[in-house]
């Protein structure tokens, strides 16, 4: 990390990995006007946009524009760059001394300042706020005061920040975390303005941030207005006057309006329309690697699917999916099977371990019926696969997995499709823990690093841990390698951690995904960052 022992090394792995395609798309169209606003794809986010309540990729999109944290990762390669840290300083990787950038502020006027972001983080990690976000802060000394694990919080604030002058607070962990500062980039770490606190009400319905963008309006299930901070004090200001973030509950409709003339920017181009969108928008579509896998979680909570045997139906299920075809036939070259559970973009020296999945992943109709019958048999005779159908191209993948369960066990009615429909509604009954059987659970990276591929989604309680699977070998090895200082020693230790997940088959690896893409005939310099997600502020509008 920068300032400490190991600055930024998986983003530097993940820079070479990315640099033989780049992440760039669309030349300068001529004359552009900054003022001029563009309509892009969207849908509604689950929650209200707190930085630290929004682990979803649509509110994720509306962050990115509004706030800049300490560190900033950068848009073509993934490195994580000071943004307002002007230094994170450490002698041990566990004690950290943070200095903010003089002269920025939040668009409302208030100064951004130590305090900014130490009432945030304290507001992110405590229990009676209910944040999402909250485990991110867990490191942190006192987490366990404002968050126990049962019981009424005992302290309002963690023990382990301090504010210690106008620009410059301490960061106290309860371990060596040699990575640390290069999480910082990650939205749930955004300083809040004291409007956030003075009239919360009033700040969720507008929000107020530091970022190239202000929130102009917003009606939920049409669309949010963005609008360009003149007044912006960073050096990626934002290249048009604003965009308008329509939301679509289908995305073969937004390829369609996009196609008429009615939208700007479609970033994720449907399975439907692959095989026409190079005729229809020429080197006007953007097809680029991404930090993104689609797995299928499961519900550990229920005992169905939680029990001696359990592991086997699991893998057997895996072993049943004809991942090749599928990708094959249904994205066109805009997925890989996945044979691990983290990112080619990553790069080997990053972490990731191309056949780490092993036989567990390759496609065997005869194992996959041996280990399932061997496992107890699928819960009740069947298997259910619940998914949102409002983006994504979903509902076609989902019913190809299930046609390739099916043929693999001989059975038509071994696996059907349950669609829900929208992403919010989606998340909901995810959140409520109402799962029955396995569920699309697909995984964008919140930073470049093989941490974030396993920590947030398999440790036990994790924010995303949305199964509610738990296993003490893994747990304990992943506490190691945050520990370690040595780059080489920590993935090793966070590849046993993912070994682990492997033999549990905690989640079913099916592909990685690129990001893809596609634009109006208005727009110039369109880029969609490793996490594919459109570069808002760098976009041209003629």
């Amino acid at each position: 990390m920068r300032g400490a022992m190991h600055a930024g090394w998986a983003a530097c792995a993940m820079a070479v990995a990315l640099a033989a395609t780049g992440c760039g798309g669309g030349g300068d169209g001529g004359g552009s006007d900054s003022g001029a606003v563009l309509s892009a794809s969207w849908g509604d986010p689950q929650n209200p946009l707190e930085p630290s309540n929004t682990n979803e990729v649509q509110g994720g999109k509306v962050l990115d524009m509004i706030f800049r944290g300490l560190k900033r990762y950068d848009p073509e390669t993934g490195e994580a760059k000071d943004m307002l840290a002007e230094s994170i300083e450490t002698s041990d990787s566990q004690n950290f001394t943070v200095t903010v950038k003089d002269g920025w502020t939040f668009s409302n006027g208030e100064k951004v300042t130590a305090q900014s972001f130490v009432d945030a983080w304290n507001y992110g990690a405590s229990l009676r706020n209910n944040q999402r976000n909250a485990y991110f802060f867990g490191y942190i000394e006192g987490y366990d005061q404002v968050h126990p694990e049962e019981g009424d919080q005992t302290a309002d604030t963690m023990s382990g920040l301090k504010v210690t002058g106008e620009r410059t607070f301490t960061v106290k962990l309860t371990q060596k975390f040699s990575t640390f500062p290069d999480t910082l980039g990650y939205n749930a770490f955004a300083p809040l303005p004291r409007a956030f606190f003075d009239d919360h009400d009033a700040w969720v319905k507008k929000p107020v941030g530091n970022g190239p963008y202000l929130v102009d309006s917003y009606t939920r299930g049409s669309q949010m207005a963005l609008r360009k901070w003149d007044d912006y004090p960073g050096d990626d200001k934002a290249q048009n006057g604003g965009v308008d973030l329509k939301v679509y509950t289908d995305n073969n409709t937004a390829y369609t309006d996009l196609i008429a003339g009615n939208l700007d920017l479609v970033d994720d181009v449907p399975a439907a329309q692959l095989k026409n969108v190079q005729n229809d928008l020429g080197d006007r579509y953007l097809n680029s690697p991404a930090g993104i896998i689609q797995t299928l979680a499961f519900p550990f909570y229920d005992e169905n699917w939680n029990k001696p045997g359990s592991e086997k139906v699991r893998t057997g299920l895996s072993r049943a999916i004809d991942r090749k075809q599928i990708t094959d036939t249904i994205f066109q070259k805009t997925r890989t099977p996945a044979t691990d559970w983290t990112s080619p973009v990553l790069g080997e020296d990053g972490g990731y371990q191309a056949g780490l999945c092993g036989d567990a992943c390759e496609y065997d109709p005869d194992a996959a019926k041996k280990l399932i019958e061997e496992g107890g048999g699928l819960p009740g005779g069947k298997v259910t696969i619940t998914f949102n159908a409002d983006t994504g191209s979903h509902r076609e993948w989902v019913n190809a997995v299930c046609n390739s369960i099916n043929n693999a066990l001989d059975d038509e009615r071994a696996c059907t499709a349950n669609p829900v429909g929208t992403f919010a509604d989606f998340r909901n009954e995810i959140t409520d823990r109402n799962m029955t059987g396995p569920f699309r659970a697909g995984w964008q990276m919140d930073y470049p690093l093989i941490q974030n591929f396993l920590q947030p989604l398999y440790y036990t309680d994790a924010s995303s841990n949305d199964g509610k699977w738990s296993n003490q070998e893994f747990d304990d090895l992943v506490d190691r390698a945050n520990q370690e200082t040595d780059t080489a020693k920590a993935i090793d230790l966070f590849q046993q951690a993912e070994g682990v997940v492997r033999d549990n088959m905690a989640a079913i690896p099916l592909w990685y995904q690129n990001g893809s893409a596609g634009w109006s005939d208005r727009l110039s310099d369109v880029k969609l960052n490793p996490f594919s997600v459109p570069v808002y502020d760098q976009i041209k509008v003629s």
